[in-house]
């Protein structure tokens, strides 16, 4: 279980610097698929960081119960 939420926490990542790309490649010609974009960026960095606190409080409390 503790490794399906690391990999979702990469995953996030993954999505944040693709769309990161795309913002600064678009910017020029699409300003609003740029804005869409810098939105995506926001909430994957944001989950990201949820999902890092949850999986370490999910490991704190599975070493408090052995």
């Amino acid at each position: 279980m503790i490794k399906i939420l690391r990999y979702t926490e990469y995953l996030y990542l993954i999505v944040f610097f693709f769309s990161v790309y795309r913002v600064f490649t678009d910017w020029s010609i699409d300003k609003n698929s740029a804005y869409l974009f810098i939105f995506f960026a926001a909430v994957s960095i944001g989950m990201f960081f949820f999902r890092r606190n949850y999986r370490e409080k999910f490991e704190q409390r599975k070493r408090d119960n052995q």
